[in-house]
């Protein structure tokens, strides 16, 4: 955990050329759901030790990533020893602290409000909420046993009753408790004085995502490209006037597997040329995305941020038939030989033809920039001038110059089906020959090409004996045909393949 500590914060390092503000934190949020935040602390020092607590931390910081340093090196500071405490005062830890003790308890029965004393035997607080999440299940089972699985015990009038007899009024806060989050440090100073410190510490409850709204005209597939960013705060602290940036890429962070939290549904909007609101640059192995404008980023606030407005990117639509249906789970526990020789492997037809958008991620295809991992929504305008929504999916990180080719959806009126004409094993020669015919139809007014792409799944010697088509070796084991069709064609393809061992 330190040496990825370590990595994290020495790509930090070079985000923090100069002073801040304390009015003014900078984060970092990457998109592996944790930031990193960076804010000026004013410390009033003596020469020694001293005692100090700052309470506006997120609530789901890192203790052992906190960095308290003087940026200008002025004064020799050394934290001595640093508590984070991260239970802030609530009813169920205040019932837990007056533990024996007798309390009042007010009571609403109709129209009538009564005050009545009651002894908490038991608060049926859980606490160590991370010692639960940490310490596994044998730590789990004894902490709810303990506590009773939150269930509290008063008594009144010398009898006892398993629950809470009204509202619980405290005389006072207890001294352990805490409002806030609060980090608590000794310090060791070299000098007296006022020390603007920076703070940096990592932070779980924050996250930002791409998403991208593309809309292509009535007929045609140039496309109009919108990029969104997505920063979500569930940090449990407001950021108010702060410097944002974000980090796009997959940096190593020993941290247990979570779910990737729901992508937000956005409308297709169109603004008028500006300076851009984000900006892009290489940074060590990643890309970062700075924020123009400084915002405030709430607790429980997720804001947007457009940072992609691309027009006229030219595309292609793909027909690609696949037409073998492998249920591979069939197949698992089979060795090459078993399935080499299995008659029906690969013989069922899969009927549906994908559908394809491709585009080259260039600037002379307006387009060029690093696109982080995000959600890619497809739109198409009627003829009435109505957007109306034709499909989505993911993309990776993709860098500028690569091609993006993703997959929107099945075509309606495109039919295929594959059929084995031939099947012939030679046990003795070692040889199996395989006959296929691919049957394509077109239903749709306009001409169309199909990618049909054939897996020689048997084994890795193979050759074609003949063939109808002609086609292109695209990998080891795969071939690709491709073929027009005119409106309401049916056209068939046909091969035979050898294989040998």
């Amino acid at each position: 955990m330190k040496n990825c500590l370590c990595r994290i914060f020495t790509v930090l390092a070079a985000l923090m050329p100069g002073l801040l503000q304390a009015s003014d934190p900078a984060i970092t949020i990457y998109n592996q759901d944790f930031g990193v935040v960076r804010e000026i602390i004013p410390l009033q020092l003596k020469q020694g030790i001293n005692e100090i607590s700052f309470n506006d931390t997120t609530a789901h910081l890192e203790p052992d990533s906190v960095i308290l340093r003087d940026p200008a090196q002025r004064v020799s500071l050394q934290i001595l020893e640093q508590n984070y405490r991260a239970d802030p005062v609530s009813q169920e830890l205040l019932l837990s602290l007056y533990e024996g003790q007798t309390i009042d308890f007010q009571i609403t029965q109709g129209d009538q409000i009564r005050v009545v004393p009651g002894r908490i035997v038991r608060s049926g607080y859980v606490p160590h909420q991370y010692g639960l999440h940490r310490y596994g299940q044998g730590y789990r089972q004894t902490q709810y046993a303990r506590s009773a699985s939150g269930q509290p015990i008063i008594e009144m009038d010398g009898k006892l009753r398993f629950s809470l007899p009204g509202i619980p009024l405290f005389p006072a806060l207890k001294d352990e408790t805490i409002l806030k989050p609060t980090l608590q440090w000794t310090l060791e100073s070299g000098r007296a004085g006022t020390l603007n410190a920076e703070l940096a510490y990592i932070t779980d409850g924050m996250g930002w995502e791409a998403a991208y709204n593309i809309a292509a005209p009535e007929h045609g597939d140039v496309l109009d490209v919108t990029g969104w960013i997505t920063m979500d705060n569930q940090s449990g602290k407001t950021f108010e006037n702060a410097s944002i940036k974000l980090m796009a890429g997959d940096v190593n962070r020993v941290v247990e597997a979570r779910a990737r939290p729901r992508v937000m549904e956005y409308a297709l909007l169109r603004s008028a040329p500006s300076a851009p609101p984000v900006t892009e640059k290489a940074f060590d192995e990643f890309h970062l995305y700075t924020l123009e404008r400084k915002t405030t980023l709430r607790d429980r606030e997720t804001k947007q941020v457009e940072f992609i407005l691309a027009d006229k990117v030219r595309s292609k639509r793909l027909y690609i038939y696949d037409g073998a249906k492998i249920d591979w789970n069939s197949y698992r526990n089979r060795n090459a030989d078993r399935i080499r020789s299995d008659r029906n492997y690969g013989t069922e037809s899969n009927p549906k033809i994908w559908v394809m958008q491709e585009f080259k991620n260039s600037k002379d295809n307006n387009l060029g920039i690093p696109l982080p991992r995000g959600r890619v929504r497809f739109y198409r305008r009627d003829s009435d001038g109505r957007l109306e929504f034709t499909g989505e999916n993911m993309i990776d990180h993709t860098p500028k110059d690569e091609t993006l080719r993703i997959y929107t959806g099945d075509a309606f009126d495109i039919r295929g089906e594959r059929t084995r004409m031939n099947y012939q094993l030679d046990r003795t020669g070692n040889s199996l020959d395989e006959s296929f015919v691919i049957k394509l139809r077109n239903h749709k007014e306009e001409a169309v090409e199909i990618r049909v792409v054939e897996h020689l799944y048997r084994w890795v010697n193979w050759e074609i004996m003949s063939s109808s088509d002609p086609y292109k070796k695209t990998d080891s084991q795969t071939v690709e045909f491709r073929v027009k069709l005119k409106p309401d064609e049916e056209k068939n393809i046909a091969y035979t393949a050898h294989y040998s061992w």
